[in-house]
């Protein structure tokens, strides 16, 4: 092979290489946070939506009383029940049955669909009002998850517990988005009443934390999609342009009279 082909050769692999690069490179812009943000003039007030109570869900119940031998009787008692219900995330539960009750030790079925964890607390409590003085109730949801997919770091069902779980740490759970995530096309699907909703968010927008889908729900899932540049660059790269860039290389080599010997 002569240094003139070696050197056409050469030339051509690189020239497409650039070619290659260029076609997939994200603007700086679709890669930051809150682009619109010069300065903060006064906090955000969010409209947190709260997950009802539905058929299937799982609740964690505690009885807290200055009677110690009363919360340890509901308590023992729950944790006995952790054979049956399982505790992947820590918490012991007990599971809503497909007409909406619960079956809570002495008071029996108690009626907790279509309420939040705080109403539910409120009717348990008045329910063992009849039985035990004094005690207050804390219920939350036990296994919650939230799905994240598309354009992060680990797509996958993450389990959490806290009561307030933002977009943004959902998100992170999954490891954040990757470099071609595009953080203005992220959907949120979500069930309400049986319904399924899509919502469209613009991770860059200051005023998401205003929004109602700012905080996830449990079942929540997070769709990351990619930037349309990234999606699109390698499908404009055709053997067209790649023989282009050859064609060109071949031609300036000549021109400065390196021709082939």
């Amino acid at each position: 092979m002569t240094n003139s082909v070696k050197k056409v050769r050469n030339l051509s692999v690189l020239l497409i290489l650039i070619t290659l690069m260029t076609g997939s490179c994200v603007p700086i812009e679709q890669l930051r946070y809150f682009n619109d943000v010069e300065e903060i003039d006064e906090p955000t007030v969010n409209p947190r939506v709260q997950k009802l109570i539905m058929p299937f869900d799982k609740l964690y119940i505690r009885v807290l009383s200055i009677d110690l031998q009363t919360s340890q009787i509901f308590n023992t008692t729950e944790e006995m029940r952790s054979s049956s219900y399982g505790a992947s995330s820590g918490l012991l539960g007990y599971l809503v049955d497909e007409e909406g009750n619960i079956n809570f030790p002495f008071v029996g079925k108690i009626y907790v669909a279509s309420m939040t964890t705080a109403e539910a607390a409120d009717k348990i409590q008045k329910a063992l009002s009849d039985y035990v003085a004094n005690t207050s109730i804390i219920v939350k949801y036990v296994d919650n998850q939230v799905t994240v997919m598309g354009e992060v770091v680990r797509q996958g069902l993450y389990p959490f517990i806290q009561d307030k779980l933002n977009i943004y740490e959902a998100l992170s759970l999954g490891g954040g988005l990757t470099r071609y995530g595009d953080r203005k096309n992220v959907m949120l699907i979500r069930q309400v009443d049986g319904k399924i909703i899509h919502y469209r968010l613009n991770l860059g927008d200051s005023k998401i934390a205003s929004k109602s889908y700012y905080y996830v729900l449990p079942n929540d899932v997070i769709v990351v999609e990619p930037l349309k540049a990234v999606s699109t660059s390698y499908s404009n790269i055709t053997y067209t342009t790649i023989l282009s860039t050859i064609t060109t290389a071949i031609a300036i080599l000549l021109f400065a009279g390196l021709g082939f010997n």
